[in-house]
């Protein structure tokens, strides 16, 4: 699974560093290095909807705050399929 997240200016302003963090700690907690990759790439233009996050090329906005949720709920279940 290919998890991108974008450190662009707009969604660095918008927490993108704490979304990258709390995904290399979940990666790490649940021990999904050999399923999980995580990178970063810069704008990918939808800078209004929030911090820009592909799953297996897939769109999705992220929030800091949302962060956790969307790993257990996204990525952590589509890892363990």
């Amino acid at each position: 699974m290919k998890v991108v997240v974008c450190i662009g200016s707009s969604c660095h302003l918008k927490g993108s560093r704490n979304i990258v963090s709390e995904f290399q700690n979940l990666i790490a907690k649940y021990e999904l290095g050999d399923l999980v990759s995580l990178g970063g790439t810069f704008c990918m233009g939808r800078c209004q909807e929030g911090v820009c996050v592909t799953v297996d090329g897939e769109f999705y906005s992220v929030t800091p705050e949302s962060a956790r949720e969307f790993f257990e709920t996204v990525i952590l279940t589509g890892a363990r399929k």
